[in-house]
């Protein structure tokens, strides 16, 4: 500490995304370049999900599934954005993948932000959507389901399971977006639960809290191996990406979303890259600064330590 000369060891960052401490930084750079392209309309989310019976096939081939519920929850929405009568033109979604439910089972679904309107490319004109209803959601599962299925026939991919008719498939206006996005950050760049949630550690069991859809705090019980399996089932792919933009929101059409806020005369702010938080002395609060580094060198047979002054 510059202020008191207390000195502190702290752990070195993993940088995985699965840590509930390395990721908050990216967490944070990855809500700013979202609220970039907020535009001032209401905006809907729409969570696909699939049923009980494919969760297994989910886990088995991962990379796959996952994919597939990427690629068929944003052609569902999209072949509804030009079909529609108040939009026939293109959406803006943002999709972020979840694989676990509130008690941390595993549950693969997909959240999509969408603005409540779409582009006419062509004629360079925006289409609002009026009402608190986007799409109908029984319409949009009745066409999810179809193509589920005629996905897993192309992949050669066969379910004995009974599947049900009615498929889940949720739409709700969420307001301005902004809300929804901190949401949908909160699980991009770190573990399902966090440290301060675990309750207790006693005779080979661990307690955690989680929070219900209704707000009411709950706690859970598992034996330690168990707690672990549920964390670890969590963690996706090696280099699997969890967010995806697609339509007029995708990377690739920056200059679609420049033309919508012009339409709209929004002001676009530079964006200012967030430093990273400084470390604090836990004495008199004063900003710390790094003396030096221990990295661990792993050689052959044999663990070295070396101490480098930074």
């Amino acid at each position: 500490c510059l202020a008191c000369n207390t000195r502190a060891l702290m752990p070195h960052s993993c940088g995985h995304r699965s840590c509930p401490h390395c990721q908050h930084y990216e967490s944070q750079c990855w809500l700013e370049r979202q609220r970039q392209k907020l535009l001032p309309v209401n905006y809907f989310m729409i969570t696909f999900t699939l049923p009980a019976q494919m969760r297994s096939l989910a886990w088995q081939h991962q990379r796959l599934i996952y994919d597939l519920l990427f690629k068929i929850s944003w052609e569902t929405l999209s072949s509804f954005g030009r079909n529609d009568k108040q939009l026939q033109g293109k959406l803006g979604a943002t999709a972020v993948l979840h694989t676990h439910s509130r008690r941390l089972d595993y549950h693969p679904h997909v959240h999509i932000i969408v603005p409540a309107g779409a582009l006419d490319s062509n004629r360079k004109l925006w289409r609002k959507k009026k009402g608190k209803y986007l799409f109908n959601r029984d319409n949009l599962a009745h066409v999810y389901r179809a193509k589920w299925f005629q996905a897993l026939q192309d992949h050669g991919i066969q379910i004995h399971a009974k599947l049900p008719a009615d498929w889940v498939v949720d739409c709700k206006l969420v307001g301005s977006g902004d809300k929804a996005l901190t949401y949908l950050a909160r699980y991009l760049y770190r573990g399902v639960l966090s440290e301060k949630n675990i309750l207790s550690v006693k005779d080979g069991k661990v307690t955690f809290r989680y929070t219900e859809n209704t707000g009411t705090t709950k706690t859970r019980i598992l034996p330690g191996e168990e707690f672990l399996w549920v964390l670890l089932q969590h963690v996706l792919p090696k280099g699997f990406r969890r967010a995806r933009d697609y339509g007029f929101l995708h990377a690739n059409s920056k200059s679609l979303i420049r033309l919508i806020q012009l339409l709209f005369q929004v002001t676009i702010q530079s964006l200012n890259e967030t430093p990273r938080a400084t470390i604090l002395c836990k004495h008199c609060g004063g900003p710390m600064t790094i003396i030096a580094t221990r990295l661990r060198i792993h050689c052959r047979n044999t663990k070295l330590s070396s101490v480098s002054t930074v």
